[in-house]
């Protein structure tokens, strides 16, 4: 995630729009793609990102200069998103979703790259849906977002050793999800 100057921070407490909305721009696509890589739904992942922005926003004037804007954010998303995915799962039972299906009918059979993509991308998200939301967090951090083991204790506000043994369990899921599906 870009760093935000503090200055601008600063502004945007004070009630500056304009400051805000470059502070939007500079983290909004970070702060979606963690969203989405946790609750797996593309509704799900635009509202926790606009509640992270409102939550963002209502708590400026609490950021203590000095500390990571970055970590501050990434804790807010990932802790919204996680609520998010457990408010979902509450609610329905889990959703096959067929959009390479709808998107490829009526095409020549013709298989391109961008729908192999698109089929990695799927199985990928299915295979991270499996896992504990606390987990997908860890490895969403670290391995999409490509933080450091330092950052996300930061970001997550716990432990490193936590953090390991957090990604480590997740990898472990991640494997064992993928042999039962038959996939590697």
């Amino acid at each position: 995630m870009k760093d935000v100057p503090y200055e601008l921070i600063q502004k945007a407490a004070l009630g500056d729009m304009a400051a805000f909305e470059e502070i939007y721009r500079m983290t909004s696509g970070v702060v979606y793609a963690v969203c989405y890589g946790i609750t797996n739904n593309r509704m799900d992942a635009q509202e926790a990102a606009q509640d992270v922005f409102v939550k963002v926003h209502d708590n400026l004037g609490k950021f203590v200069e000095g500390t990571s804007f970055g970590a501050w954010t990434y804790r807010i998303t990932v802790n919204t998103a996680i609520n998010y995915y457990n408010k979902a799962k509450r609610k329905r039972s889990r959703e096959v979703y067929s959009e390479v299906a709808l998107e490829t009918a009526g095409t020549d059979g013709n298989v391109d790259k961008g729908l192999i993509e698109e089929d990695v991308r799927k199985k990928a998200a299915e295979l991270l849906a499996g896992i504990n939301p606390e987990h997908r967090a860890c490895i969403i951090l670290r391995e999409i977002e490509g933080l450091s083991y330092e950052e996300i204790a930061e970001s997550l506000k716990i432990n490193i050793n936590t953090v390991k043994s957090r990604l480590k369990r997740a990898r472990e899921a991640l494997m064992n999800f993928a042999e039962k599906r038959g996939e590697r």
